[in-house]
């Protein structure tokens, strides 16, 4: 399985909505890098604003290295002014937090990777 991590080259943009290019073109600005056999991502289910607290004087509600049960919040993601909180589709730690605070976020792009 590959994964679509989040380091942006400076020199590169997100392709736009109408690109003709399809699904491949939505990680175009991304590096790829392959998932260990025991990694599961966390997908965005929709376009928004990644935050990673309910305010910002609220303690995150994960963190690298956190253990996470099936149903815990994650984070949020503001999408037209509705704050949905995303939880954990399975158990397992957090390996790593691949967007930013604010970061926006497409359809499918990868929020998480834990180790299950």
């Amino acid at each position: 399985m590959r994964s679509c991590t989040l380091r942006r080259d400076a020199r590169s943009r997100a392709p736009s909505a109408g690109s003709s290019r399809g699904a491949i073109a939505r990680c175009e600005a991304f590096q790829w890098s392959g998932l260990a056999p025991n990694q599961k991502q966390v997908e965005s289910p929709f376009v928004g604003t990644f935050l990673p607290r309910a305010s910002p004087t609220a303690e995150p509600y994960s963190r690298e290295g956190q253990t996470v049960k099936r149903g815990d919040v994650l984070c949020i993601i503001e999408a037209m002014k509705l704050m949905n909180e995303i939880e954990a589709e399975f158990a397992g730690k957090i390996v790593s937090i691949l967007v930013e605070n604010g970061q926006p976020v497409e359809f499918g792009e990868p929020l998480f990777i834990l180790e299950v």
